[in-house]
């Protein structure tokens, strides 16, 4: 019997465990601190699945279930099925326009009995399934243009259906596989063109435009002054340098306002305005407010456990899934904070380790995509309650309320582990 479970339990990753029903534990109880109040009958709420408490219990037994039935699996089935499973998950994302269901704004729920769930969730499980078979295929050399284009067309396609769903939040974590795609080759210049376009775009926001015409126009003619004896040698780099001066120009003088005033929705906009501080409308402002002040009130080390003041008396608007960090915040303050965050990290540490050590680029790049899609929502969600970032509802992965979310992140992981339990076979 000790040998059959020993085999049942051989090659799993411990900390990765611990470190998942850790998170998944503290979830729980930021749930319950966040929607418990005094008298309220905490037993019968379970049994009658009358709170988002009780309901996310529900949930994780149920995320046990599938973790079961990943790690029974041969990690063969995964390669195997991966883009049956992501053409399933475009599939889905097109019915969702089709017989979705509005909530809060967002098309982007089904319903199917008395629950509703999230397609746009489990999708990037099957876009990550997908990109790590395209990329450890034999025949995809990714320092090619072609097997690029192929593979950022993986990644986006969900997102850009998402985006019809009006769930732009969902859809900006699909980024996260450019990470994964940097990590097999991608070159390191896109990434950079890409931040200096969101600095743009910043820029554009918070300066005048004429104003930055002019300091593009400078730093242009200073660059032209100070390299004219290289221009001399080689006409080519004057050409770079006008057609980066033009580039930026015309970026911040005409593609910025395009967006922001034919693209965006109104919304999205004051989202974005709010984060700038150039939005000074209350009920715009009133979330982030509530959320900083829920957290800065936590201080150093906090209230204590189902004693915030903000979380109990529902100044925190999405206190239970958005903004969940405020609850954790102002109950254990900055040090609990910092503990928690430290969990994360290590999570996300441990799993660049696993990816290191596989032996098949499958594996590999699944591994890293799901280290880069658990990173992007921690980081765009806290960002996302300190004001550092638009409100574009994001849930914190294994804490913030909601089946879909917490399945999507239990399958992810488990099958990670799955794949390393049998890193031994060299699938390539």
């Amino acid at each position: 019997m000790n040998r059959s479970k020993d085999k049942l339990t051989q090659g799993i990753d411990w900390p990765i465990l611990g470190l998942y029903l850790a998170l998944v534990i503290i979830g729980l109880l930021a749930i319950f601190a966040a929607e418990y109040r005094e008298g309220d009958n905490v037993i019968q709420n379970i049994l009658h699945l009358q709170k988002n408490y009780s309901r996310q219990l529900m949930w994780f037994g149920i995320s046990i279930i599938l973790a079961s039935v990943i790690w029974l699996t041969d990690s063969k089935f995964f390669t195997a099925t991966a883009n049956l499973a992501y053409v399933f998950g475009i599939i889905l994302l097109l019915l969702v326009l089709a017989i979705g269901k509005d909530v809060k704004g967002s098309h982007s729920w089904i319903s199917v009995g008395g629950f509703q769930f999230q397609p746009a969730e489990l999708t990037k499980l099957f876009t990550n399934l997908a990109l790590a078979k395209y990329l450890s295929s034999l025949e995809t050399d990714f320092s090619k243009l072609r097997s690029r284009v192929i593979a950022a067309a993986i990644a986006m396609l969900p997102a850009c259906i998402i985006v019809l769903q009006s769930e732009t939040g969902l859809a900006l974590v699909y980024l996260s596989f450019f990470l994964v795609m940097y990590r097999e080759g991608l070159p390191g210049v896109l990434l950079i063109i890409a931040f200096s376009a969101i600095i743009l775009v910043l820029s554009a926001l918070l300066v005048d435009k004429n104003i930055l015409f002019g300091i593009f126009t400078v730093a242009a003619a200073i660059v032209i002054y100070f390299s004219r004896y290289e221009i001399k040698r080689k006409r080519s780099r004057l050409a770079v340098i006008i057609s980066v001066w033009a580039f930026c120009s015309i970026f911040v003088m005409f593609v910025v306002p395009f967006i922001f005033t034919k693209v965006l929705k109104d919304y999205q906009v004051r989202r974005i305005e709010v984060m700038l501080g150039k939005e000074n409308d209350p009920k715009a402002t009133y979330n982030t407010r509530q959320s900083m002040i829920a957290i800065g009130s936590g201080g150093l080390f906090g209230k204590g456990y189902l004693k915030g003041t903000q979380t109990r008396f529902d100044f925190v608007p999405e206190q239970s899934t958005d903004f969940i960090f405020c609850t954790i915040g102002e109950d254990f303050g900055f040090i609990g904070s910092l503990v928690f965050l430290g969990l994360y990290i290590t999570l996300l540490f441990r799993i660049i380790f696993i990816a290191e050590r596989q032996r098949s680029t499958f594996s590999r790049v699944y591994a890293y995509g799901v280290a880069s899609i658990i990173f992007f929502h921690v980081a765009i969600n806290i960002a996302m309650t300190i004001g550092l970032a638009p409100v574009i509802g994001i849930p914190l992965p294994l804490i913030s309320y909601g089946g879909s979310s917490l399945m999507t992140f239990t399958m992810l992981i488990f099958i990670m582990l799955r794949l390393d339990a049998d890193r031994q076979m060299v699938l390539r």
